[in-house]
């Protein structure tokens, strides 16, 4: 489960144009470094009222868990598959974060703020972002890989 909101620190995904069948890849910048988290494939969108009716058993459970988000920003909530468990040790690897593309209507765009393999300020990563098809090829088999580190080279 992903949660999404109308906030900026909580972006809907509905709004950015997120569908049934899309991979979303969580990630978080660390000491110039990326990490990206897991991924998810999108199986529905559910109202966060609604979820636990779409949630299985188990996974209802782990909603409880949840429960403060309640009180908060929390509309929607992105649902998918079973999946791995989230990793916080996968780390992009700096020739790939220097050719980390995003896609939108206006064309493609490279991920700002890199300078030698390294992350120097994470702002362009705040939201939700649409990855070119051979970026998201290249996340998803970072993610996919076994090990501890992922795979990935250090940055």
């Amino acid at each position: 489960m992903l949660f999404g909101g109308p906030h900026q620190s909580l972006p809907s995904f509905q709004r950015a144009g997120v569908q049934p069948g899309d991979r979303i890849y969580p990630v978080r910048a660390h000491r110039a470094r990326l990490l990206v988290l897991g991924v998810l494939e999108v199986a529905h969108i559910v109202p966060y009222e609604n979820v636990g009716s779409a949630l299985h058993d188990d996974d209802y459970v782990k909603l409880l868990d949840w429960r403060p988000l309640k009180t908060g920003c929390v509309t929607e909530v992105l649902v998918g598959p079973p999946g791995a468990p989230l990793r916080f040790d996968t780390v992009v690897p700096g020739n790939l974060l220097e050719r980390l593309t995003y896609t939108s209507r206006r064309g493609e765009r490279l991920l700002k703020h890199v300078e030698d393999g390294r992350l120097i300020r994470s702002t362009s990563l705040q939201g939700i972002y649409r990855l070119a098809a051979d970026s998201a090829e290249e996340l998803d088999q970072l993610v996919r890989r076994d090990g501890p580190s992922g795979g990935a080279d250090e940055v």
